[in-house]
């Protein structure tokens, strides 16, 4: 084991800050244990199937065995400070990979080396690509039967459409995994079953062409991405390691290639060599462009230095029995015990009571925090997730991560009359820690409904009310959340908004073009246009519109529900000389789209997901016949060692109850996963004029 070299002292070149992102059960947090194991921050190896991990401390996640709540952890690896987060896998904690991914400089992705490229991964993969998140990936499970490092590297080729740099070669198959080589060094990296001491020497003679083969492959496919690699392998024939190692660095910085490491993380094997990847290859906070942000219309550059004004982003807000803790990335600047900072979006400020140097559910107090630091500060009162902090006299608002729209909802009550509002209580504190969870009253019925990412995310944040906070609650039975879009729009609708009861009016004409997107539905969004000429209506009044139709989005004409996939033209109208405002324009903005979706035709829809159901090779007919009796559309069908892998597009609505009725048809054999795919035009929602 390494002794850490690392001082506070040190720069911020050695600094890493990264997320374990990965499919559910393709050992993410294994490969974090490992990582905190083999750099001295643990004592003892963490697994999930006895509960004793870092990373996954709370109950529920000891229960189920599954990672839900993204957890922040650091360690020292050759005089490198790591701040790491261990990400959920699971499909209804996506929003958790999402507000990290948004403080991360770069990201270790994890594949099983049976599986490749599982539904999950991919997802979290685009997220990542949607923040411009430089990745390096780990094959690992490399032990498993089946295991197949170059079928990884083409899953991720084809599945990911990115560009797969493998550089090591596996040393033994299978269940005779033992180590790796490395085709930059040219040299063996081996671990003995029980020991995590890693044993370095030269190539064995029997994997020895096989090595010199991958490694020219390596030098060719780099030097045709890499100008300096290409250079060198014109005038010598080859690259040399320390070029090849540069190109790779830059390569992965830019997003153009992904390097690709494997190993066997619960047996301790390529963990080191992994650690060492992460210290070459990844970003340090001075390798990525400054944040930007904008204040009074302006946009704003921040760069990651300890001196300029401070500059952070509230990405996770959890509350403990030692108080509220709100968790930070810093950008720019330096936080002190005390500081008086802006919480920019809500133009309020706030004292800094403690910072935290956070270890999962352990700290260690400071009395500062500079840039790329990740901590937890106690003493803010309201900055939420997504919250800008910044210092007072150099105010910047940074962009929020968007939050996930809930597709399943539960009616929730307390069962006990007197504990409605410590329920009320308790759901506002829920909300707060998981801007995904939605909480609204039902105008119909008066019951307070819960909404989600997923029926498990449902069933994890009522289980924390009833252990955290000690309630009875009682639960229904869980409803999907409907759109609403337009199928055909209509051109030239006229709405007049005219007030005169006493004092100042309010008057506001407009001329309105409603359509669907030209994209497909599913895909969801909203665009507001304005052909307006001759400043018939002001640019002011304009912006209110707009508004006002975004408030009409919140309920169609159809049964209430949002309404998404469409497009608005403001053509024209008109404004009087007193009673115009913009208040006025937003009503007509508001009332005039109302009334333009209740004149055209508009469709139901509802969500869908793709599942991937792995079964025996017996049991394919019977899950076949059970995913189109469940409305299910299949869409592909492999063989993989002795299984059936089928992927379908099904309703959510139908997922309801699936795993326990799985696993009755296969007799516990079988598995499947989800992940979101949009909406489709439901049954009984076809338009109607």
């Amino acid at each position: 084991m390494r002794t850490p070299r690392f001082t506070s002292g040190d720069p911020l070149a050695c600094v890493r800050n990264l997320g374990i992102l990965a499919h559910v059960d393709a050992g993410k947090t294994t490969v974090t244990e490992r990582i905190l194991y083999l750099t001295g921050a643990t004592h003892k190896r963490g697994e999930v199937h006895d509960g004793t991990t870092v990373t996954d401390f709370d109950p529920q996640e000891r229960d189920r065995g599954i990672t839900i709540f993204a957890a922040a952890v650091s360690c020292v690896w050759d005089g490198h400070r790591i701040n790491l987060i261990d990400t959920p896998g699971h499909v209804d904690f996506s929003d958790e990979v999402e507000r990290s991914l948004r403080v991360l400089d770069g990201a270790v992705a994890v594949f099983d080396a049976v599986a490749g490229v599982e539904p999950q991964s991919e997802a979290v993969w685009r997220q990542a690509d949607r923040h411009a998140v430089p990745r390096i990936a780990f094959v690992n499970k490399m032990d498993r039967a089946g295991a197949d490092l170059d079928a990884a590297a083409r899953s991720i080729r084809e599945r990911l459409k990115a560009v797969p740099l493998v550089v090591q070669l596996p040393v033994g198959q299978e269940d005779a995994f033992t180590g790796v080589v490395d085709l930059l060094h040219m040299r063996a990296s081996t671990w003995s079953a029980g020991c995590d001491v890693r044993t370095q020497g030269p190539v064995p003679d029997a994997l020895r062409e096989e090595a010199e083969r991958r490694r020219r492959l390596l030098e060719e496919e780099v030097a045709g991405l890499h100008p300096g690699a290409l250079e060198e392998f014109c005038a010598r024939g080859t690259v040399s390691g320390e070029t090849l190692a540069g190109a790779l660095r830059d390569l992965t910085l830019s997003g153009e290639a992904v390097v690709v490491l494997c190993g066997a993380a619960y047996r301790d094997c390529g963990v080191e060599p992994l650690l060492e990847a992460v210290v070459a290859y990844l970003p340090s906070p001075l390798d990525v462009p400054p944040v930007r942000g904008a204040w009074d219309g302006a946009v704003q550059e921040r760069a990651a230095d300890p001196a300029v004004p401070f500059a952070g982003l509230v990405f996770k807000v959890n509350s403990t029995a030692t108080g509220r803790l709100t968790y930070v990335r810093v950008y720019a600047g330096t936080l002190r015990k005390g500081d008086v900072v802006l919480d920019a979006g809500a133009h309020r400020t706030e004292r800094i009571g403690r910072i935290l140097r956070v270890q999962a559910d352990r700290h260690a107090e400071t009395d500062r925090a500079a840039a790329g630091d990740i901590v937890a500060v106690v003493g803010l009162k309201a900055a939420g997730s997504g919250a800008t902090l910044c210092a007072p006299a150099a105010p910047l608002l940074l962009e929020a991560p968007a939050a996930a729209d809930p597709v399943v909802s539960v009616a929730v009550e307390a069962r006990r009359r007197g504990d409605v509002d410590r329920l009320a209580a308790a759901l506002a504190r829920l909300v707060e820690e998981d801007p995904s969870l939605v909480v609204r009253a039902d105008p119909e019925t008066g019951q307070t409904v819960l909404s989600g990412l997923g029926e498990l995310h449902l069933e994890v944040a009522v289980e924390k009310i009833r252990r955290s906070h000690g309630l009875e609650v009682g639960v229904g039975r869980p409803q999907v959340a409907y759109r609403e879009t337009v199928v055909r729009g209509v051109s030239g609708l006229v709405y007049r908004h005219v007030k005169q009861d006493g004092g100042a009016g309010q008057f506001a004409h407009v001329v309105l073009d409603v359509e669907p997107l030209e994209q497909d539905a599913a895909a969801g969004g909203f665009v507001f246009a304005s052909t307006v000429t001759g400043g018939r209506v002001p640019r002011e009044y304009v912006r209110a519109v707009e508004a006002g139709c975004r408030d009409a989005l919140a309920e169609g004409p159809l049964g209430g529900h949002p309404v998404t996939g469409l497009r608005v033209t403001l053509t024209d109208g008109a404004t009087h000389p007193k009673d115009s405002s913009e208040l006025a324009f937003r009503a007509a903005g508001r009332f005039g789209l109302r009334e333009a979706l209740r004149t055209g035709v508009m469709a139901l829809l509802e969500p869908v997901a793709e599942v991937t159901v792995t079964v025996p090779d017996d049991a394919v007919g019977t899950v076949l016949g059970d995913l189109a009796a469940r409305r299910g559309r299949v869409t592909g069908q492999a063989a993989r060692s002795g299984t059936a892998v089928v992927t379908a597009t099904v309703p959510l609505a139908e997922l309801f109850g699936y795993a326990t009725r799985l696993r009755g048809r296969t007799r516990g054999r079988g598995t499947f996963t989800t992940r979101a795919a949009g909406y489709a035009p439901a049954p009984g929602g076809t338009p109607s004029p």
